[in-house]
């Protein structure tokens, strides 16, 4: 780089310097050339003190640069602190592609023509990327490929007088614009590793006392090259940290799905619990009515509440399939209402076989067709109870009905009933088959539910062992209390109302809506609208969950958006007026 550029106090002072040495020699008067000395002296107070004032700007910039991790807003932040410090009228920035193959457009701002795109403007920009390869060669004909190619600095006086360079294109827009090109500054942006990742293009530097353009004097070259180097690492810290975002995201996604897919029965449900989650929260940001009013969740709280809602469910990963897709109550690995039905049929094969003995004795013993006759009554009565008890069990392990205290009476009458076989008195139902049949509601029995209820203890060991961050350290604490109730009756921890956080309460909401209205589960008919929201409403005055929450679900219209978006036609029977 050649220091000698216009504007630049480095001649100036060594000029200063030369003459006053030279006066000094000859000079006799020392009030001229203490005169001079003073003037030599306050040049570099003045240069001094700018390049201090230079010095502190690049720092509180590269301190703001730092601090900055949303991409768009940081590429703004860039190219106008770039333009800022070389009083520059345009600026463009590129940044090289995934592939290395180009130089993409990410920020095009002019101030004279009033010209923002791309960054933060939601204006994309139209031009067609810069390749950094022409047939195969190097593309060193366009400025900016040629800074990203070598990693050099490029700064023209007037890029119209300008050799070396094909400049057709800051012409073309010049012709179309009315615009005219004139000094340019091109600097690559390197990161730690010393890779060019972007160039920096700065246009027109502008005299700030006159106005006119001028080239880019060599003390904002040196000061736009640290702050290109700032920005570099800046903007790799900024594209490493969306890219863990990105992948962190993508795995707790996976695992989610993995989840689901261990029962087709329950796929899309922590998808579904997520995306109702942050609804939810999002309603509360915007709700203008008390308890809600003036409080609002900020962004790293919602996207702590996002994961949580993502993750809520990870501990079924420990949960056996067969118990998380129990249909029926006798299904284990298999449904054991298949030995009942066998079972039946010996067991009626021996009711046959001991009416046939009967016959025969009686035959034997000369007896007539009127006792045979009642014989074969018996024997239809005793067939007709026998396929009414079967019909009976099979009703009951489907469990699409609350059992009764009748029907439970009437499973232990059945079990105490026995058959002979090979000598034994064998009952008609097994201990276990009439445990598990005489479960009052859904199909698992006290050890399984405990197994199920297990999942969110076990989600809440697995979540706190992970090293979160601070800005998601109470994701274990809001995935595990989805189950948690205000009256303190839920699990795993039964926490009381006063020690469960608004994040938990709400992903309570979306997970028990989703529930009751799943349309895919096979130990229950879909749910209507109008039932689920029956249960949701007696859930909140029993203070199982939030009354203040369900209200806004409700008033919000919240479920009715998830009712149309995920639910079958005929489960949505409550249709509010004016829809």
């Amino acid at each position: 780089m050649d220091g000698n550029y216009p504007h630049s106090p480095i001649p100036q002072l060594r000029k200063l310097l030369e003459t006053a040495i030279d006066e000094a020699r000859e000079s006799t008067d020392p009030g001229q050339l203490e005169k001079l000395l003073d003037t030599v002296i306050n040049k570099i107070h003045e240069f001094s003190e700018a390049q201090a004032g230079r010095i502190q700007r690049l720092t509180r910039i590269g301190i703001a640069l730092s601090a900055e991790k949303n991409i768009d807003i940081l590429l703004e932040m860039i190219i106008d602190e770039a333009m800022r410090f070389t009083h520059a009228d345009a600026g463009t920035l590129y940044i090289v592609d995934d592939d290395a193959a180009n130089l993409q457009f990410k920020i095009l701002k002019n101030r004279t023509l009033k010209v923002h795109k791309g960054g933060t403007s939601k204006q994309p920009v139209k031009l067609p990327p810069v390749p950094l390869t022409r047939s195969g060669r190097p593309n060193h004909a366009n400025v900016s490929s040629y800074a990203a190619l070598t990693g050099e600095i490029v700064n023209i006086e007037d890029v119209y007088q300008a050799e070396g360079f094909d400049f057709t294109g800051p012409k073309a827009y010049d012709a179309r614009t009315g615009y005219r090109s004139r000094s340019m500054l091109v600097l690559p942006m390197k990161n730690h590793h010393n890779e060019v990742i972007g160039v920096l293009q700065l246009l027109n530097a502008t005299d700030p006392a006159s106005g006119d353009v001028v080239p880019f004097s060599w003390e904002n070259d040196d000061f736009v090259i640290a702050l290109a180097s700032q920005a570099a690492v800046a903007l790799e810290n900024a594209r490493l940290i969306y890219d863990l975002q990105v992948l962190f995201d993508a795995f707790i996604e996976s695992i989610a799905t993995a989840i689901d897919e261990k029962s087709p029965y329950t796929a899309g449900h922590i998808r579904r619990v997520a995306e109702l989650t942050m609804h939810i929260a999002g309603e509360v940001n915007r709700s203008q009515t008390p308890p809600f009013s003036g409080f609002e969740f900020t962004p790293e709280e919602l996207e702590e509440l996002r994961i949580a809602a993502w993750m809520h469910d990870v501990g079924k990963i420990t949960t056996p399939e067969h118990v998380v897709d129990k249909a029926s109550k006798l299904e284990t690995i298999y449904d054991r209402i298949g030995l009942v039905r066998t079972r039946f049929q010996l067991i009626r094969q021996v009711i046959e076989n001991e009416v046939l003995q009967q016959k025969l004795a009686l035959l034997q013993n000369g007896a007539g067709a009127g006792e045979l006759a009642q014989l074969d009554a018996q024997l239809q009565k005793a067939l007709r109870k026998l396929k009414r008890d079967e019909a009976f069990l099979r009703k009951c392990n489907h469990a699409s009905e609350r059992m009764s205290d009748r029907d439970i009476e009437r499973l232990r009458r059945i079990a105490a009933q026995t058959y002979r076989l090979n000598g034994k008195d064998l009952p008609y139902l097994t201990k276990n088959e009439l445990y598990n049949l005489s479960v009052r509601r859904g199909t698992l029995n006290v050890e399984e539910r405990k197994v199920i209820e297990n999942h969110a203890l076990v989600s809440f060991k697995m979540l706190k062992q992970l090293p979160f961050p601070k800005n998601l350290a109470r994701v274990p604490e809001y995935a595990g209390g989805h189950h948690e109730k205000l009256d303190g009756s839920g699990y795993p921890f039964g926490l009381q109302a006063e020690s469960l956080p608004l994040q938990a309460r709400i992903m309570a909401v979306a997970d028990i809506f989703e529930a009751l209205t799943a349309k895919d589960r096979p130990y229950k008919s879909p749910m209507k609208l109008s039932q689920a929201l029956r249960i949701l409403k007696n859930m909140s005055e029993q203070q199982h969950i939030d009354p203040d929450i369900y209200r806004l679900f409700i008033g919000s219209g919240i479920y009715l958006e998830y009712a149309l978006r995920e639910l079958n036609k005929e489960q949505i029977d409550v249709i509010p007026e004016g829809m």
